[in-house]
């Protein structure tokens, strides 16, 4: 009896780790730490889907040079120890958004070389560990905005080799965070981007220049980006492109020191210029300690400063042309707490401009 039960142990050890076929499944990983954990490779060009019964204790998926065009739902849902998934040079032309559930442990992602124009920045949800992502020589055209959502775990991401002509803002802010909204030390990122046919405008050209900065916190992988058009000009490196220049902003507020009576109402107004257009916030700073009233109340204002600076909200905003915005905020039935000092600050992707207004508010 303990010899059957020794013999379905064993069946099933077999069973467990048995290798698909047109696969290599070997436990020859380098790195000391993955030492005896299984790798599988599967290369064949006559593969057309993935494989199935692969070892659920894999640490390491490699598919490559196969006919497989598609990566469906919950792929790889059973294989949870998986660091690292390369499917690199198939002939895949659409990934499901859900592929990649249950790969809480995955490291690093490497689609170089298929047939994408799109790819699902959604999944990379379910791969909160993921610090490598490679989509280098597919056809993707565009970086929709969304993607930057998905991506402040990622530390090296390769979209060189495509079709990209535009990168969202969005993306310039999380690569290069303004140092009031950093949270911690910035973690370097290694960003490849050449070999794209870029519209070089603005943007493109900000990356690059503070790509090169000191302390910069993203490395280029080749900071020579072509330009496939601008104004005038195509073909061009875009170090030698004329590029329009990026105007940090600038901010004039239409009174620095207002005074206004107990009860009434006031607007506070400011223009800023810059390029590309910058926007606006309004920022309550500190108690303006030149009104009148008693010491009482002037404590009591004292004690509820601590809670600032708030942001407050802008009741208009408006931009009659590019590189132009203006903004008025209206404080109705003053206080004493409505005064004090009032931020009107600018912010585009070159810089980040502010400038004070004094509220003095007078008792009767």
């Amino acid at each position: 009896m303990f010899l059957l039960v020794l013999l379905h142990i064993l069946q099933s050890a077999v069973m467990t780790r048995s290798c698909p076929v047109l696969c290599v499944c070997s436990s020859g990983l380098t790195e000391p730490r993955y030492r005896g954990l299984m790798s599988v490779q599967c290369s064949d060009s006559g593969m057309s889907a993935l494989p199935v019964n692969l070892p659920p204790d894999s640490v390491k998926l490699r598919l490559e040079k196969t006919s497989i065009s598609r990566v469906p739902r919950a792929a790889f849902y059973n294989l949870s120890e998986l660091r690292f998934l390369w499917l690199t040079y198939n002939s895949i032309t659409s990934v499901h958004p859900s592929s990649f559930v249950n790969l809480k442990a995955l490291r690093e992602l490497r689609l170089d070389g298929n047939l994408l124009t799109a790819f699902p920045w959604e999944g990379l949800r379910d791969m909160p560990r993921l610090q490598t992502l490679g989509l280098h020589n597919n056809r993707l055209s565009s970086l929709p905005a969304h993607a930057a959502l998905f991506l402040p775990n990622i530390t090296y991401l390769d979209l060189s080799s495509n079709r990209l002509t535009i990168l969202p803002a969005e993306l310039l802010d999380l690569w290069f965070p303004f140092p009031e909204l950093q949270e911690g030390p910035v973690q370097r990122k290694i960003l490849g981007l050449h070999d794209n046919p870029w519209l070089c405008d603005c943007q493109i050209s900000m990356l690059t220049s503070l790509s090169m900065s000191l302390g910069s916190p993203v490395v280029l992988m080749d900071q020579l980006l072509m330009c496939s058009r601008s104004v005038g000009q195509s073909g061009l490196m875009l170090t030698q492109a004329e590029l329009s220049r990026c105007m940090r902003p600038s901010v004039q507020p239409a009174a620095t020191r207002v005074s206004s009576p107990l009860g009434s109402n006031v607007i506070l107004r400011c223009d800023a210029s810059g390029y590309p257009t910058p926007t606006l916030t309004w920022i309550k700073t500190s108690a303006y300690p030149g009104f009148s009233q008693t010491g009482c109340c002037k404590q009591d204002l004292l004690q509820n400063t601590e809670q600032l600076p708030k942001i407050l909200e802008s009741f208009m905003q408006e931009s009659p042309r590019v590189g132009v915005r203006w903004s008025i905020i209206s404080l109705n039935g003053l206080s004493y707490k409505d005064a004090g000092e009032y931020r009107c600050q600018a912010r585009n992707m070159a810089g980040i401009s502010e400038a004070p207004i004094k509220l003095k508010v007078m008792g009767i």
